[in-house]
């Protein structure tokens, strides 16, 4: 069963996901096993991760991954015939779903840990508050946890810290002339923040321009990034701008990588393509 199909259930005639989503159900086994709540848990930590990161892999909006990864995780629940609870009871579909979305966000949080301290820090920071300013020494608290300093912070262009306060720089605040690759203090914050200026304000080309220059490594990292964010602002932040940055960013992702690997030179002055 196809999401687009005319005959669906639900918002017939448009596009109710910005993905396509390919149903498939198949006969379970006759031999299917009874588990119990703990080592379907135990399933969805080992099997869960993996999926989610293809799902990532391709593309799949942010908006759409929590039903994309239901998917998979009732692909688990479903083999067998049963789950069982603490009581003897079969676990509901419902309780499995919240199990589910429980394993993508530990997946999510998972992906914090990966970027350098800076980024890190200004991830946990705006999930506490936003663009608004916040004490100093809440600030230095949490940069010290990272072994960084708040001036750190500030000296990548991240932070602006007066009187006090330290807020996050809003994307509007940013240094136009901006260049990843003479950045000696380079964050996957900045180069995430920056690429969604770029690709709102001038466009996919100049975007792809500037992912060319950000680098393959760090890129992913950039896309990484904009997963998590978009999962702080669409439920932690209620903050629905927010999350259509980052969501339209994912989602001409396959557009500006291919664009970006027919670049050959990203010298402002002389850019061209490979034809």
């Amino acid at each position: 069963m196809r999401t687009e199909m005319a005959n669906r259930m639900i918002a017939s005639g448009t596009n109710a996901l910005a993905n396509s989503v390919v149903l498939v159900c198949r006969k379970r086994a006759e031999a299917a096993e009874t588990i119990t709540r703990a080592e379907f848990i135990r399933a969805l930590k080992r099997e869960l991760p993996p999926a989610i990161a293809e799902l990532q892999a391709a593309n799949i909006a942010p908006a759409d991954m929590p039903q994309s990864a239901i998917g998979p995780g009732m692909g688990i629940f479903s083999r067998y015939r049963a789950v069982l609870e603490a009581d003897d009871s079969a676990m509901s579909v419902k309780t499995a779903l919240q199990l589910i979305n429980a394993e993508l966000d530990e997946f999510l949080n998972d992906l914090h840990g990966n970027f350098d301290p800076e980024t890190r820090f200004a991830a946990t920071w705006f999930e506490q508050h936003g663009f608004a300013k916040g004490d100093y020494g809440a600030a230095d608290n949490l940069a010290r946890a990272r072994g960084i300093s708040v001036d750190s912070v500030r000296h990548a262009g991240i932070v602006e810290s007066l009187a006090g306060k330290v807020r996050i720089l809003k994307r509007s605040e940013l240094d136009p002339e901006w260049d990843p690759g003479t950045d000696d203090h380079l964050t996957v914050w900045e180069c995430c923040q920056h690429l969604i200026r770029v690709l709102e304000n001038d466009g996919e080309y100049p975007a792809a321009v500037f992912l060319k220059k950000i680098g393959g490594e760090r890129a992913e990292m950039v896309k990484d990034l904009a997963y998590y964010l978009y999962e702080v602002c669409a439920t932690k932040r209620q903050d629905a701008k927010g999350a259509t940055a980052y969501n339209g960013l994912i989602a001409v992702w396959p557009d500006l990588t291919r664009e970006a690997a027919q670049i050959h030179d990203t010298d402002t002055n002389r850019q061209g393509r490979l034809f």
